[in-house]
């Protein structure tokens, strides 16, 4: 099943592109957390999400910044994601873990947000 989760931080934002974006992409069931910034380790609607979340389910965003504003954390998440057996799809950056070139491509994402240089 593919369970969306949306966010936004501020109340000059609007759900509506994230949520029609996630309904296009067959999410059953979408959470949203409102004015509350990425930042921020607790936010009600993620955690609902990933409690709802099985096995095979595939956790759909609109948008990696959506999930998360830190490396760190996006880590700690899909990590979680990854041990429970549960996909995930970043509709913008168009990463699918749910395929093999989807996990590469996200892997190599990651390793290589951590091991990037500085600008000179």
């Amino acid at each position: 099943m593919l369970i969306g989760y949306a966010r936004i931080s501020t109340d000059e934002q609007n759900l509506a592109m994230q949520l029609d974006a996630l309904r296009l992409a067959g999410c059953h069931q979408v959470f949203c957390d409102e004015g509350i910034s990425g930042a921020a380790t607790e936010r009600r609607a993620l955690s609902e999400a990933l409690t709802s979340l099985t096995a095979g389910d595939v956790l759909v965003v609109w948008k990696l910044d959506r999930l998360g504003r830190s490396l760190a954390h996006l880590i700690q998440i899909t990590t979680r994601l990854e041990v429970e057996g549960v996909g995930f799809r970043s509709l913008s950056e168009a990463i699918d873990t749910t395929t093999a070139s989807g996990r590469l491509l996200f892997h190599v994402h990651r390793v290589g947000k951590q091991f990037q240089m500085p600008s000179t």
